[in-house]
């Protein structure tokens, strides 16, 4: 009597193969260790100095027991401004990215399944979208939302800090919050705009899939074509997407960098590592260190994404060989 061969689903082929691609597995430590701290450290309550305050006796040191990555040109610390600007900084990457993404891929998906008059429609309204100034339907959005941002601020210091907070946790937690609901125009303005290209990609790659076989015989059983769609054609079109969106992630923090710069984005004395390194390049010949350290930062977590996102591409490719 033979046992039956016990069988393997495409997401564990694809974290075997993942496993094997040694730079991706690098590029995902990484990440791991550097968005565990930037969140990890900045949640312990008295580890890390107050990122904003200023003391210019100390400014442009450089490293040190007390601070370990020196000081800027305000003296303040510049290790604690690192984390605290890395965590807003993966958070504007992970949330405007998620909200891009979906939305390009339901659309572009949709329209590349249904075809004809409907995909000629939409992609039209992709087209017309393009021509749009990017940066200055961004800004008018910002301001549209930006009156809300204060109430969101005192909403969410209250829920996390409680009633009976002193009034030194509510300061506390008015400097964990601040920077990310004061960002939440910026959110939804990048977000709802960056979805073209994406879109453009999801639906070159359904129609590709489409007309595989594979996707017929689904047809002849009877099922629907949303679980057609969702169920068989997109799993098989994941590789492109994944890559984009690895991509999509530095770019967004860099354009984040910008709107920041233009009053936008961060409100000092806030920082993000966008900021930081906009900052240190004005300081570079005074305090390399200024530079140094947020770029390291946001260099290496630029090639762990971009390492991570081409081993997911080979990880996720159906025509892969099954081991």
């Amino acid at each position: 009597m033979t046992s039956a061969e016990k069988g393997s689903s495409l997401w564990l082929d694809a974290w075997l193969r993942l496993r094997r691609n040694r730079a991706s597995m690098v590029g995902l430590v990484f990440l791991f260790l550097i968005g565990a701290i930037c969140v990890i450290l900045p949640s312990i309550p008295d580890f890390l100095q107050d990122p904003n305050k200023t003391d210019l006796l100390h400014r442009n040191l450089g490293s040190s027991g007390e601070h370990w990555f020196g000081t800027d040109h305000l003296g303040r610390d510049l290790f604690s401004r690192v984390m605290f600007g890395g965590r807003v900084s993966i958070a504007v990457g992970l949330i405007t990215t998620f909200v891009a993404v979906t939305i390009g891929v339901v659309w572009g998906a949709v329209a590349g399944y249904v075809g004809g008059r409907m995909d000629a429609f939409m992609m039209r309204v992709v087209d017309i979208l393009y021509a749009l100034p990017f940066l200055v339907i961004i800004i008018l959005l910002s301001k549209i939302l930006e009156p809300y941002t204060d109430e969101l601020t005192v909403w969410a210091v209250d829920l996390i800090a409680g009633k009976s907070a002193t009034a030194k946790q509510l300061n506390d937690t008015r400097t964990w919050v601040e920077p990310l609901s004061t960002l939440v125009p910026v959110f939804v303005a990048i977000g709802a705009l960056s979805w073209l290209t994406v879109s453009r990609i999801v639906r070159a790659q359904v129609q590709s899939v489409a007309s595989l076989d594979f996707v017929e015989a689904a047809r002849s059983l009877g099922l629907g074509h949303l679980r057609i769609l969702f169920r068989h054609i997109l799993p098989n079109s994941l590789g492109p997407i994944i890559v984009y969106t690895t991509l999509t992630i530095p770019g967004v923090m860099m354009f984040e960098a910008t709107l920041s710069f233009l009053g936008l984005g961060v409100k000092a004395p806030n920082s993000s590592w966008g900021v930081l390194i906009q900052e240190g390049a004005n300081f570079m010949l005074t305090n390399p260190m200024q530079l140094l350290f947020p770029s390291i930062f946001f260099s290496v977590t630029l090639f762990s994404l971009n390492f991570l996102g081409d081993g997911l591409r080979d990880a996720l490719d159906p025509k892969a060989a099954k081991d």
